[in-house]
């Protein structure tokens, strides 16, 4: 399985709730507890056993651009000798 996380700008973020409702893992969760400067409850990473995949879906649909996307790099596939 691809191993990835996010980081998410929570001073930039609105807290308009569409990366939550897109996350396959179910990851990503308003703060509830915690306004940002502009007075907005943020988005955050709740991830604990690292089940995100870096898979990006928060990233496009985010409409702010608050969230940037790191994968773990594949490792190179041998070739198969006949």
């Amino acid at each position: 399985m691809t191993s990835g996380t996010i980081v998410i700008d929570q001073e930039r973020c609105k807290g308009c709730g569409l990366c939550p409702t897109v996350c396959p893992q179910h990851v990503i969760h308003l703060l509830d507890d915690q306004l940002n400067a502009r007075g907005y409850h943020p988005a955050a990473l709740v991830d604990p056993e690292g089940h995100c995949t870096g898979c990006g879906i928060c990233a496009v649909i985010c409409p702010d651009v608050c969230i940037t996307v790191y994968r773990e790099a594949r490792a190179a596939r041998r070739p198969v000798m006949a």
